[in-house]
């Protein structure tokens, strides 16, 4: 039964870590982009070691292909076109594509 409370314990923890990452990430980048750019990474092996979905929020915050961290106009760029939000990576040109409005049932 002790395993089962440590496991979410850890997942907690984790997520409490990713989301200070995620806050440290912003603090450095008009210092060194860099270091912005390894907490992304570092927060990504966390919640893929503790097995935890990246928060919604903080999923549109880091290109997916080359994991550089996002701040608008300066290393991604956003656009509207036909319904869609276009996000594109400065740094590697990846696309993302996320539809303006969500249908209601």
């Amino acid at each position: 039964m002790a395993k089962r409370h440590q496991r979410s314990d850890r997942r907690q923890i984790a997520g409490e870590r990713v989301r200070i990452l995620f806050i440290q990430a912003s603090r450095f980048f008009p210092e060194n982009p860099v270091w912005s750019d390894r907490c992304v990474a570092l927060a990504r092996r966390i919640a893929m070691k503790e097995r935890i979905r990246m928060p919604h929020e903080l999923r549109r915050q880091f290109c997916r292909s080359c994991y550089r961290f996002f701040v608008p106009g300066v290393t991604v760029q956003t656009r509207i076109h036909k319904s869609r939000v276009v996000v594109t990576c400065m740094a590697c040109g990846y696309r993302r594509r996320y539809p303006l409005y969500r249908n209601k049932p």
